[in-house]
């Protein structure tokens, strides 16, 4: 089989993290992937923020915690240790499909790499936060942006092979 469609028929999101840390190359590798993702018009209108601080990693986590409503320990981006939050212009119509890819593809490229993945929602509502806007100013990041989702990477804790998902409804017009 083409060993793109078996990456996307095989690729399942990780759920335990070890706290290794990521080579900066790999996270450098899936993030170019991401980058790389088709979008409107060319613009290329989605950014990543790549967060390896622990400190910011746990404050986001936190702010994502509370958004969510679960009791207070809990980590909704599941003992990984880096965040690839990607942003997108909310002045572009287009920044949640071109976000969404961006993702998509950081989450295939992981998986080739051996890396696990978990896309985590809740961006938006962090990043139209006053603490979210801080958090964007303290890192220099200049601008309106929409927090379209997190991309958690990590050595996953435990390889999960689970059977290929073919759930979808597919119709044909002919």
């Amino acid at each position: 089989m083409n060993e793109i469609i078996d990456a996307i028929k095989k690729r399942r999101s990780t759920k335990r993290f070890k706290s290794d840390a990521v080579p900066k190359e790999i996270i450098d590798c899936v993030i170019d992937a991401g980058l790389c993702a088709a979008n409107a018009q060319g613009k290329q209108v989605p950014v990543v923020v790549a967060v390896t601080d622990k400190k910011l990693r746990d404050r986001l986590s936190e702010m994502n915690r509370k958004v969510g409503g679960w009791e207070e320990g809990f980590d909704p981006f599941y003992g990984a240790p880096v965040v690839l939050i990607v942003l997108a212009d909310k002045n572009w119509p287009n920044r949640v499909y071109d976000g969404s890819l961006v993702i998509g593809n950081m989450m295939l490229a992981a998986h080739a790499l051996k890396i696990g993945s978990c896309w985590i929602h809740r961006a938006r509502e962090e990043f139209d936060s006053d603490e979210g806007k801080a958090i964007l100013k303290e890192l220099g990041i200049a601008g309106e942006f929409e927090g379209i989702g997190h991309c958690v990477l990590g050595f996953p804790a435990a390889v999960r092979e689970a059977p290929l998902r073919r759930e979808g409804r597919v119709f044909y017009a002919e």
